[in-house]
């Protein structure tokens, strides 16, 4: 009596909606990259950053804490496990000031974080006016980054 329960039939299957499974998540997230560069590129382009900084992963989430005068080495606790909900209320923090440079309310910053590629491509069209003394007239220090910074003394974050 052989008895078969059809494993290897079954198996294959299984590694094959593997494989199919990861490739659509890295196509998603390549995809994903690719649009938030893009969009800080434009963004960065607005505000008088280099926008190539928007392709290097870290540095470019650097650039945004200093342009929404935020400490940018907050950007380092997202290496530490739980540490990227720090850096998300940072960076929300930091949208809501560059939205108020945009003079834009606070709901941008929701979008910010929702979809901050598509935050970064709206501010960044043509006829948005970036100007970093609504930020200071809302009280707010000036951005570390970009046109209107103000260089900290001795290098101090």
């Amino acid at each position: 009596m052989d008895y078969d329960p059809g494993y290897g039939v079954g198996a294959g299957a299984v590694i094959a909606i593997a494989i199919a499974y990861v490739a659509f998540v890295l196509l998603v997230v390549a995809g994903v990259y690719v649009l938030q560069a893009v969009g800080f590129m434009m963004l960065f382009k607005k505000v008088g950053i280099e926008p190539w900084i928007a392709w290097v992963p870290y540095y470019n989430t650097w650039k945004l804490l200093e342009l929404g005068s935020q400490p940018p080495w907050i950007v380092l606790i997202a290496l530490i496990p739980g540490g990227s909900v720090v850096l998300l209320v940072f960076f929300g923090l930091a949208a809501y000031r560059i939205g108020i440079s945009f003079g834009k309310d606070a709901s941008w910053t929701v979008l910010a974080v929702i979809f901050g590629w598509l935050w970064a491509m709206l501010l960044g069209r043509q006829h948005e006016v970036y100007d970093p003394r609504r930020l200071q007239a809302a009280g707010y220090p000036p951005p570390n980054a970009g046109i209107g910074s103000v260089p900290r003394p001795g290098g101090v974050f």
